[in-house]
């Protein structure tokens, strides 16, 4: 489904799925939930109660990936993108109030609709892809990290119990510091201990990171300390490098740039090796040097591409994750890389 990246089968590591979690909450019966999270206070007994309805959902979610997935890894990457994607659109909304105004017949629900347009303007930013999102909201907003990290070890745990291999990895996303990992995998621990203890069972999992800004790649040997695993999210990582919007760029100037050669190609399908191949290079050697088993792969739709796909081998990554669709060519890549290089090993 969109919510799922499949790992080529033709490298060092075998065959695991990259979760991303947050397409799971924009399912009809689930949006409304998480629209009351957001809407809430931190740490009131609304966000309580509500994430409590969503844990249920999530446990049904990581308990069927993880039986499908039984014996191969499987990386969840906590929720990360802004919380005003998660609200109704504002020019709706005020069109709706603008409805009850005139009739004057359901004061409750234009107080309602007063109160969500407050709320999506509150959250809207400037710049939202830099902004209140990924590990940031993990941070500032901890419950909902707890909720997503509580329902993939129940369902471990649960299924340890029915004598399944469960092999968890949970994966931070957009972290530039590794005080942003640390804060937010103290929680991952503590709430997988409480689940486990609960359980009375031992889940073995890994907490990661995704590496998609500058700074993550030149103090990788720092997040190293912390993360047992780097994804390289190089669609953000390559919007961050080049400082372009890529859905802005490719509908204004980006095209045009490769046609006039002022690029040599869209940096979006294919790796930028001189520059952000060298920051993924750079943070791949930091990030051994501190953690020489660290787990190091790319997901998105580069690692779908043939000429992406070899430069990973190249810098020694472990694994190429792509969209279903891309799985196909992305292991026939793969294996070629193999065969000419001493890189990914097929399996």
């Amino acid at each position: 489904g969109d919510h799922r990246d499949l790992h080529s089968f033709p490298t060092r590591r075998s065959s695991d799925l990259l979760c991303r979690t947050e397409h799971m909450f924009f399912q009809e019966e689930r949006l409304p939930i998480v629209q009351k999270v957001i809407l809430s206070e931190p740490g009131s007994e609304v966000e309580t109660r509500e994430l409590d309805k969503l844990l249920h959902f999530q446990y049904d979610d990581f308990y069927g990936i993880f039986k499908a997935m039984a014996g191969y890894p499987v990386i969840i990457r906590l929720i990360d993108p802004p919380l005003h994607e998660f609200m109704p659109d504002h020019e709706q909304l005020a069109m709706r109030a603008t409805g009850l105004r005139i009739l004057g017949d359901r004061p409750n629900e234009l107080n309602r609709i007063e109160t969500m347009m407050k709320a999506v303007e509150g959250l809207q930013e400037f710049n939202p892809m830099l902004g209140f999102r990924g590990v940031r909201i993990g941070v500032i907003r901890p419950a909902i990290n707890a909720m997503q990290v509580r329902a993939i070890l129940m369902a471990a745990c649960q299924l340890t119990s029915e004598g399944v291999d469960v092999k968890p990895e949970i994966m931070i996303p957009l972290a530039s510091h590794v005080n942003e990992v640390k804060s937010v995998k103290v929680l991952i621990n503590r709430i997988a201990q409480e689940v486990m203890d609960e359980y009375g069972c031992e889940v073995a999992y890994q907490v990661g990171t995704m590496i998609e800004l500058p700074r993550a790649c030149i103090t990788a040997g720092e997040l190293a300390q912390e993360a047992e695993f780097f994804s390289f999210g190089t669609n953000d990582l390559t919007q961050t490098t080049f400082g372009i919007s890529r859905d802005d760029a490719e509908s204004k100037f980006l095209l045009d740039y490769v046609e006039k050669g002022i690029l040599p190609q869209n940096p979006f399908q294919v790796i930028d090796e001189t520059g952000v191949g060298y920051l993924i290079d750079l943070a791949a050697k930091r990030g051994r040097a501190t953690r020489p088993e660290l787990s190091l792969g790319i997901c998105g739709e580069h690692g779908g591409e043939p000429q992406s796909i070899a430069f990973c081998n190249k810098v020694g990554l472990d694994y190429v994750s792509c969209s279903p669709f891309r799985v196909p060519i992305a292991r026939l890549a793969s294996a070629q890389a193999a065969l000419l290089g001493d890189g990914f090993t097929a399996k």
